[in-house]
């Protein structure tokens, strides 16, 4: 479903107005982690993100479970499942947002497939997003180029909008996503789905490379981080590490100390800048 608009009136493109998530990523490396909500239940994500910004997390990617996540590998698809399971939806995802925000002034990214958000509709979703103290979102299959409508809408309510840079896009469209995004651009290293890799792909530095030349935003690397030497690895040429499925295996290897579990993970990661 096409969410383009060929007459929005123009709206200034400024993010989040303290630029929360930019701040949160201004030390190098940064650590941005996703999380899937719901998963084991949302009492406990709650527990699961705030234990993982006291042990460092700089900004926090709440995951929207989806029934059919094919961006994602095997470890977040059966997270997905149980917490669809439960029940979990965008509007318990935002009600999380707003008990998080409470607690923490940490970045918050609502991290969602198209899907969830056109149920609910475009505006009451930027609406229900500002009211919860969301930073921005990243919604995974929203291409740059049909994204007009949002990012105006998005704009309007001083919410970040971050896109998905991958490996495979020529210049002029990296440069499109670039200078679309507010908080911090997500390039994502490698071809494929989410997944723990034993090595980083050999071309994220390359990625990240192209990036700096259309934007002075902070370049978040995703996609295959899961210890602390490849978060160091990442930090030697990029801003900051977005760290996925290694956090939700931990969640479900760990059931009844699954924020510990976290925690412990998160700190480790950091250990190895």
């Amino acid at each position: 479903m096409s969410v383009r608009t060929t007459a929005a009136p123009a709206v200034p493109i400024t993010g989040s107005p303290d630029h929360r998530i930019t701040r949160s990523l201004s030390h190098k490396p940064s650590l941005v982690v996703y999380v899937t909500c719901g998963d084991p239940d949302l009492a406990t994500t709650k527990q699961i993100v705030l234990s993982a910004i006291r042990a460092g997390a700089d900004v926090i990617e709440l995951g929207v479970p989806f029934s059919d996540p094919l961006a994602d590998g095997p470890v977040i698809q059966r997270a997905s499942e149980r917490a669809l399971k439960h029940g979990t939806s965008l509007r318990d995802v935002l009600g999380l947002a707003a008990e998080i925000r409470k607690e923490s002034d940490a970045g918050l990214v609502i991290f969602s497939y198209l899907n969830p958000v056109m149920r609910m509709g475009l505006e009451r979703f930027c609406d229900e997003a500002a009211k919860a103290g969301v930073d921005g979102a990243l919604i995974t299959d929203l291409t740059v180029e049909e994204a007009d409508e949002y990012r105006r809408l998005m704009a309007a309510r001083n919410l970040d909008t971050i896109f998905l840079a991958a490996p495979t896009s020529p210049d002029v469209r990296l440069k499109k996503i670039a200078q679309a995004c507010q908080g911090f651009v997500y390039a994502v290293s490698r071809t494929g789905v989410t997944g723990a890799q034993k090595q980083l792909a050999g071309d994220a530095g390359d990625l990240v490379k192209r990036i700096r030349k259309y934007t002075k935003l902070p370049v978040a690397v995703g996609f295959g981080i899961s210890t602390g030497a490849q978060f160091s690895q990442v930090g030697a040429f990029a801003d900051a590490a977005a760290v996925g499925s290694a956090i939700v295996q931990a969640v479900e290897q760990n059931p009844g100390r699954e924020a510990q579990a976290v925690a412990e993970l998160v700190a480790a990661l950091k250990s190895g800048a």
